[in-house]
């Protein structure tokens, strides 16, 4: 049996992203359970604002092509939601929004149907991203993927990565092997 192919990214471009270094911890650890990890930067995908009119005269945008391609091919996700104004980012959800397009134009799920999710969050304040979690998480289950039951929020984000961006805590880093072991362990 071959091992789950996973498409990882974060919702964020910032450079010192906390989740962009959360999702990285996490690569790493998926890695280390023989997950098969894509690990991409939105950053390297830029897109315009999803727009039905610039799809009906320009076509799909190459990089949302790119984006559902890869979507098609994975198994499953490994999402970072970073959270803004206590919601997801625009980049999270225009990226959902143009990967749930046909390359010929019109709405198409298959990126998401029969997928798995693993969602993690990181955020300064003491919730660690727990609002943009369940938003997404509604978003996706909404547009048939399965997401995994439990999830993995950092707060208190600020103060939790080294000057190599590793976690500090051990206790953290655990949880989250803990969860991606499970996560793991429910897609064999």
């Amino acid at each position: 049996m071959s091992k789950p192919r996973i498409l990882a990214f974060a919702g964020s471009t910032r450079k010192e992203s906390f989740n962009r270094k959360l999702l990285a911890v996490a690569v790493e650890l998926a890695r280390q359970a023989d997950l098969d990890v894509q690990h991409i930067e939105l950053a390297d995908y830029p897109l315009p604002f999803m727009d039905q009119d610039l799809e009906a005269e320009q076509g799909q945008p190459e990089n949302a092509t790119a984006l559902r391609k890869m979507m098609l091919e994975a198994d499953a996700f490994l999402l970072a939601c970073p959270e803004y104004n206590s919601s997801i980012t625009p980049l999270m959800k225009n990226v959902i929004d143009w990967c749930s397009r046909k390359e010929s134009g019109g709405g198409d799920l298959s990126p998401y149907e029969n997928k798995k999710a693993l969602l993690l969050g990181a955020s300064p304040g003491k919730r660690g991203g727990k609002r943009s979690v369940e938003t997404v998480r509604s978003i996706l289950g909404n547009i048939g993927v399965e997401v995994f039951d439990k999830e993995f929020t950092l707060p208190g984000a600020g103060d939790a990565f080294d000057h190599l961006d590793q976690l500090r805590d051990v206790e953290m880093v655990d949880a989250l092997k803990a969860i991606i072991k499970s996560f793991s362990q429910s897609m064999r």
